[in-house]
């Protein structure tokens, strides 16, 4: 009898382990929750110093979780900088720039690997779910970047033929706006009204997807296609905040996250997720009061200037990183696939990419620096500025200013300043603002950053000096 009792035991007790979730079992891989603002700036999250409103979902994700300083983008720019995020390439590598219109000729090759397609190969269950824009041909949608499924926009919520009043254009440039399922159009977003729904919408199908996944490890990409002008926020959040329309819109992507998080954790899953969140690019700033804040950096989106790549960053992973720690330490979204894939396990795309492994700071470790320099390119493979530790030395070249113009507010455009600047090096320690030359007085530091420059060169090209680069590759065309 005291046998049978034991040997009912040892089967009831293989039983349970062998039904065990895989979320419970403390060496599961993760799942990854990779939200992406559109035209975020540096200064509009609570954390990074906004006023005029509360981000209090992000506030504790970073409170409970890490807040990167000297975090970038790795582009100015939409289809650029998604294009980066997505392969753990400079855009250039990999043949994109600029923000693609509707109807492209071309997008993001598919015979590029991205971080779906590497999770898809641990058996992650993946999702797209908002902004595109690496290609509106279904040639190019996430379905074939290694998607299980997409609901969103394919390009800009401004591609469409609709004036900034909202009124319906007639000889508009562009067609109508689809919001898109899987890879074919569900509906067509035709009014400020419609859009205004767009943050609930992208919401409540990121909920949908992890309550149906919960038993699975999954890789969700939730990109809101704000705060990105045009802007608007839905009925329960207008007037919300002291800062108009844009403070509204923040406090509405801040609710969308909390209603993931808590989506997580209803299910069970908080503890083994990582959440990451950032934003594409800074912010449009001639759009006035219908943009965001640099946070005292300079210039913004559509420049190589500090406030156009350096942008917000928040990591939360309870289960791996410390409670409220600041990284000061350099890193970009190209880093994102390839600490994926060694988090994950998984292996690293076959061809050349430029992200660094930084999951040393993830576990809080402060005597490691696993990017030690970034190249700022722009424009049609422009290798405007390279970052070194505290330093940035600039290129000369022509650029887009904000500065001695006019804005404009209430959602219309203001004027663009074209400016030209020299070579000109920023120590950007004490002056993150980049308005102090002392290219000077530190002749050894930029003798160094220039051999940078010349490797950037050899491998990527540079429009500004006639280099072509020896490893760029060309994007998917139909």
């Amino acid at each position: 009898m005291k046998l049978t009792s034991i040997f009912l035991s040892f089967v009831l007790g293989m039983l349970f382990i062998s039904c065990k979730s895989p979320k419970q079992d403390s060496d599961a891989i993760p799942n990854i929750v990779l939200i992406f603002a559109d035209d975020m700036g540096y200064g509009d999250l609570a954390s990074y110093g906004a006023i005029g409103y509360s981000t209090p979902n992000l506030d504790l994700l970073a409170n409970e979780g890490m807040r990167f300083s000297n975090f970038y983008a790795a582009q100015p720019v939409c289809s650029a900088s998604r294009a980066s995020l997505m392969t753990g390439c400079y855009s250039n590598r990999v043949g994109i720039k600029y923000a693609l219109g509707p109807n492209s000729e071309v997008g993001l090759n598919p015979e590029e690997e991205t971080i779906a397609e590497i999770l898809k190969r641990r058996d992650y269950k993946t999702m797209a779910i908002g902004k595109w824009h690496l290609g509106d041909n279904p040639k190019f949608l996430p379905q074939q970047q290694g998607f299980d499924d997409y609901l969103g926009l394919p390009y800009s919520n401004d591609m469409w033929p609709v004036d900034y009043d909202g009124n319906h254009k007639e000889n508009s440039i562009y067609p109508e706006l689809p919001l898109i399922k899987g890879s074919k159009p569900l509906r067509t977003i035709k009014t400020l009204e419609d859009q205004a729904e767009l943050t609930n919408l992208y919401t409540e199908a990121a909920v949908d997807f992890i309550n149906h996944n919960k038993d699975s490890a999954f890789f969700l990409y939730l990109a809101h296609s704000m705060p990105h002008v045009p802007i608007v926020a839905s009925e329960r959040f207008r007037g919300k905040s002291e800062q108009g329309m844009y403070g509204d819109v923040i406090m509405e992507i801040d609710w969308s996250v909390g209603e993931v998080v808590k989506a997580l954790e209803k299910n069970g899953i908080r503890e083994n997720t990582l959440i990451i969140f950032t934003s594409d690019n800074g912010p449009w700033l001639n759009f006035g009061n219908h943009a965001g804040s640099a946070g005292g950096l300079r210039e913004g989106k559509l420049t190589s200037f500090e406030g156009g790549m350096r942008v917000p960053c928040i990591m939360n992973w309870p289960k791996e990183i410390p409670q409220g720690k600041v990284c000061n330490k350099l890193a970009s979204t190209i880093d994102i696939l390839p600490s994926l894939a060694k988090i994950t396990n998984s292996p690293l795309p076959i061809k050349k990419i430029d992200g660094v492994d930084i999951t040393p700071l993830l576990k809080g470790k402060d005597d490691v620096t696993p990017r030690k320099y970034l190249y700022y390119y722009f424009a049609d493979n422009q290798l405007e500025a390279i970052r070194m530790e505290r330093w940035k030395l600039v290129y000369p070249h022509d650029h887009l200013s904000y500065e001695d113009v006019l804005h404009g507010k209430e959602g219309y455009p203001g004027e663009y300043n074209h400016k030209s600047t020299g070579m000109k090096l920023f120590d950007l320690r004490s002056d993150p603002g980049e308005r102090y030359n002392v290219i000077d007085s530190y002749p050894k530091v930029v003798d160094e950053i220039m051999k940078i420059a010349d490797e950037a060169r050899e491998d990527l090209g540079d429009s500004l000096t006639g280099n072509h680069g020896k490893n760029r590759r060309k994007p998917g065309h139909l």
